[in-house]
């Protein structure tokens, strides 16, 4: 599913501060399918075995959380589903797209006009501004200039950003600098957003800020795998996947995810009562 750049509006969060979600299109093929998906690391003598058979699926529109301690798998998941890594073994399907076989000149292609990738330390290029980093993965993918340009303004004003465009990464705030990554991420109009713990490096309210975005481009029709440590954070989505020992612990819907708008709301209005 392309992802429109234009960002559509958070569903009307409940009293409680849970948001509904979004209908996820069950009656299409899933974005992501992978079949026994196994990863084996040889460290001198010894064999780790990250993955040991992963089976699961991810429809369009879903917000998935996926979780689990270190050494659970999830990272060696994540760097699969992103075509950053190759498996041992098992078969993993991209928009119905056998990819574990493609040639590393055509997976780079494919990483790049089918995914977009959010970060925990964002990756920003320092001596670009905000509109260049914005702007370079469609300088990648061969789109003319005057295009490239109006994406990325739209992009930026799309998660909050209009008027920021020509401040470098050292003149914006962590929050802002987030924001700029998923401005990033969603130019070439990806199939999946892949999001790698985005508010690991952010204070309590700026996560929500990130987060609230994230939900609005879900309720837009984003698919979006987030990795996150955060309970709390994964409550958020629509789904929660968890890891251990290289397997699937378990796969639960989550009926009411938390609304972050809302939460921002209850906070700035506690804080005008305060004042």
């Amino acid at each position: 599913m392309v992802v429109a750049v234009e960002v559509g509006p958070v569903a009307n969060p409940s009293a409680n501060g849970r948001s509904d979600g979004r209908k996820v299109g069950r009656s299409l093929p899933p974005v992501i399918r992978v079949a026994d998906l196994r990863k084996d690391y040889h460290l001198g003598s010894n064999v780790v075995h990250a993955l040991r058979g992963v089976s699961l699926e991810v429809l369009p529109g879903e917000f998935v959380a996926i979780m689990g301690p270190s050494g659970s798998g999830k990272s060696t998941f994540m760097n699969l589903i992103g075509c950053l890594d190759r498996p041992t073994s098992g078969t993993y399907e991209l928009d119905g797209l056998e990819v574990t076989r493609l040639r590393q000149n055509a997976l780079a292609d494919l990483r790049n006009r089918k995914l977009g990738f959010i970060f925990q330390g964002f990756n920003l290029l320092p001596r670009m501004d905000a509109l260049g980093n914005v702007m370079l993965p469609m300088l990648y993918a061969g789109i003319p200039r005057r295009v490239r340009r109006e994406r990325a303004l739209a992009a930026l004003r799309a998660v909050g950003l209009a008027g920021r465009e020509r401040h470098r990464p050292s003149e914006l705030s962590g929050g802002q600098q987030q924001r700029v990554a998923i401005a990033r991420a969603l130019v070439n109009g990806p199939s999946v957003i892949l999001a790698d713990e985005p508010t690991g490096n952010l204070d309590s309210r700026t996560s929500l800020e990130i987060l609230a975005i994230l939900q609005r481009l879900n309720q837009s029709g984003a698919t979006i795998v987030l990795v996150t440590h955060e309970p709390d954070v994964a409550a958020h989505c629509s789904r929660i996947v968890v890891f251990k020992d290289g397997l699937v612990l378990s796969d639960r819907p989550v009926e009411q995810p938390r609304s972050a708008a809302a939460t921002l709301a209850e906070l700035a209005q506690t804080e005008e009562m305060v004042a």
